[in-house]
């Protein structure tokens, strides 16, 4: 039995977030470079985005470069830059309603790359389903010294008072303010971290970690996971008496 025909389509988290590990290994196990990994794994991204529309989810955030990935070898992070134009694929986002979005520190994208995302952002502004979101050029502390800083800043001219700094306050102030917190975070890959990725959003987020590369991670693999998250309470500090 597949493990699609296990799932609770009354219990579908709504925002998803995954971080896509395994590409490189997942070439170096085929005798590739990692380039052929990161090719395979954008076609994995529309893939699961597709279904993950079909199931219902609101939010799916993918981790796609981080801040740090900026430190990988000049040629790889060339490719990665080229791929991002390459495989973005707006009759898929059309064909399955799904908005596109992006969080991070996108100055730093270059100027094609940022102009080939913002034509996209544009095209699906008013796609009403499924929103898609690529973290990119992104990590938890630099998104929460730039809140810090404007929070600071409102502070300074008086727009903000001190006591009235709260966990909403910091919350409006992040990338994120427009969704969700998510609730179920996928790892791929078979490492067991966080990497610097929506730590703040992720206090409460149920965690899974498999050790398929992402390139094989399909609509079964997908159907697995959210099955593993039904089976979980989730309780926010509170007891199961009290749900």
């Amino acid at each position: 039995m597949s493990y699609r025909d296990k799932i609770n389509m009354d219990r579908i988290p709504q925002h998803v977030a995954i971080i896509m590990d395994g590409n490189g290994r997942w070439a170096k196990q085929k005798g590739k470079a990692r380039t052929f990994g990161h090719q395979a794994g954008a076609q994995t991204v529309h893939t699961i985005a597709s279904e993950a529309a079909r199931l219902g989810i609101k939010y799916l955030t993918l981790y796609t470069f981080s801040t740090e990935n900026w430190n990988r070898p000049a040629d790889e992070v060339a490719a990665l830059m080229a791929l991002l134009i390459d495989s973005i694929e707006e009759d898929t986002f059309m064909k399955n309603n799904i908005r596109f979005r992006i969080i991070g520190n996108v100055e730093k994208l270059p100027k094609d790359v940022l102009t080939r995302l913002n034509q996209c952002i544009e095209h699906t502004s008013k796609n009403t389903g499924m929103n898609l979101i690529l973290a990119l050029s992104y990590s938890s502390k630099w998104e929460l010294t730039e809140a810090t800083k404007q929070i600071a800043q409102e502070v300074k001219e008086n727009k903000l008072e001190i006591d009235s700094i709260s966990e909403k306050v910091i919350s409006a102030h992040l990338t994120t303010n427009f969704m969700s917190d998510p609730d179920f975070l996928i790892r791929t890959g078979g490492e067991i971290r966080l990497s610097n990725y929506l730590l703040w959003q992720c206090a409460y987020t149920e965690l899974y970690f498999c050790n398929t590369y992402w390139p094989d991670f399909n609509k079964e693999e997908l159907w697995k996971a959210i099955c593993d998250y039904q089976q979980r309470e989730r309780r926010f500090g509170k007891t199961s008496e009290q749900i």
